[in-house]
């Protein structure tokens, strides 16, 4: 498809106080330290119109992700298979998922997974977003490929002992300085950015990041955190130009190794990732916008084996087990009954040179390093965070290691294959 005109559209998206933050895993919404909002691109030429979307929230999983992808493609004029929409995952902010929401409501003792009146509203607010920018499109001529290291931010959580298993877990916030002091372990340290312009004059950007973006844990005041903070500065330096930031597959990346809990590190953090994204852009190469592919594979990622839907109905009725595993396993729940709804991988390729790839879940780093490797010599950036109804989307050995994400996966560990599959397909790895 050729692709000659972009539309960038900006909405609120901050909850009121009182709403349920991460799925009601952590206390309501006390306090807003910073707005929220959903941030993204319409694109256009001869086929119907591509939506990336980035949202600052903690997750949206299910049905109430496949809702906004409908709900977006009919603001745009185009299908809900040609619409992404990807979490940034801030901790402290909303995590929609109205079939959960509906099993918890049977339970008063339980705290709720959202407000269902105020997502639609929401919702409605993105979409009139959307559509408004679509109706006033601009040419779009040339494409920015840029990338940047990032210094002392990310790390691998799962920290690996000389065995071959986890030995520690490096959280968000790691108190203990020597696991603080292991080695970063496997991560992606660049920051990309591709920019979209009407000949000299930019028009868009957008930025990738593999880290968890939480720098205070179980802090109920909302907050895009450092990810937000330094996308929002980019965007205040550069006043017509839309800035949006996609986390990558970060389920198992933290700023752990450099984060002690101090509060002065989310502004350390906030300045790293800023200075990245300057950098990013800073001397890129630009280049016409030529053809583009847009590529889908629709997979199925089996449910966890341990645990059958009876169990999971007992624990969520279960008033003796805490609340956060009851929610658990409403999310669960919500998961197997939509197996029939396929999660789309899709992959924005601009000819041979850059590649957009967007995935569900808290999708491992080995994902993203290997899509980048199925195209090593062209520009490869990584969403996740799409569909969150998998969860952690671990390695097919990560059980076997042990650790924190593969006890809390929804999905099964053969499920690496399934997605790796689908990576070949939307990246069509034949073409190396």
């Amino acid at each position: 498809m050729t692709l000659n005109h972009l539309a960038s559209f900006r909405a609120d998206v901050t909850p009121p106080l009182g709403h349920p933050l991460c799925a009601g895993w952590y206390d309501h919404a006390l306090a807003i330290s910073d707005p929220l909002h959903a941030l993204g691109i319409v694109l256009f030429g001869d086929e119907a119109p591509l939506v990336l979307c980035a949202l600052d929230w903690a997750e949206m999983s299910n049905l109430s992700h496949l809702a906004w992808r409908e709900r977006l493609a009919t603001a745009a004029g185009t299908t809900a298979d040609r619409v992404v929409v990807q979490c940034v995952h801030p901790h402290c902010t909303p995590w929609p998922d109205e079939e959960a929401d509906r099993l918890v409501r049977a339970f008063p003792d339980l705290p709720r997974v959202m407000d269902p009146v105020w997502c639609a509203g929401t919702l409605e607010r993105v979409a009139a977003a959307v559509a408004e920018a679509a109706r006033r499109p601009r040419r779009l001529t040339h494409l920015g490929l840029g990338q940047a290291k990032v210094e002392k931010v990310a790390s691998n959580r799962r920290v690996m002992g000389p065995d071959g298993r986890v030995k520690a877990v490096r959280w968000t916030q790691t108190r203990d300085p020597s696991v603080r002091a292991e080695p970063e372990g496997l991560i992606d340290p660049w920051l990309k950015t591709i920019s979209f312009w009407d000949d000299a004059e930019k028009i868009a950007a957008l930025h990738y990041y593999a880290v968890h973006p939480t720098s205070y844990d179980h802090d109920p005041i909302v907050t895009p955190d450092f990810t937000g903070l330094a996308r929002d500065r980019r965007a205040a330096e550069e006043p017509g130009v839309l800035h949006a930031y996609f986390t990558g597959c970060a389920g198992n990346i933290t700023a752990g190794k450099y984060n002690d809990g101090a509060r002065e590190n989310r502004t350390v953090f906030t300045e790293r990732i800023h200075r990245a994204m300057v950098e990013s852009e800073r001397d890129a190469p630009r280049l016409p916008v030529a053809r583009a592919e847009w590529r889908v594979a629709n997979v199925i990622l089996p449910p966890r084996e341990d645990e059958t839907m009876e169990q999971l109905l007992t624990r969520l009725g279960n008033a003796s087990c805490l609340p956060r595993l009851r929610t658990q396993a409403a999310l669960q729940i919500a998961y197997r009954r939509r197996m029939e709804r396929p999660i789309p991988i899709t992959a924005l390729s601009f000819g041979e040179e850059a590649h957009l790839v967007h995935l569900p879940g808290e999708s491992f780093i080995e994902y993203q390093i290997f899509a980048q490797q199925l195209r090593p010599k062209a520009w490869v950036a990584v969403a996740s965070y799409g569909d969150c109804g998998p969860g952690y989307i671990c390695m097919e050995n990560s059980g076997a290691e042990g650790g924190y994400e593969p006890v809390d996966s929804f999905v099964a560990g053969r499920s690496e294959a399934i997605l790796k599959n689908a990576l070949r397909t939307v990246l069509d790895a034949n073409r190396g």
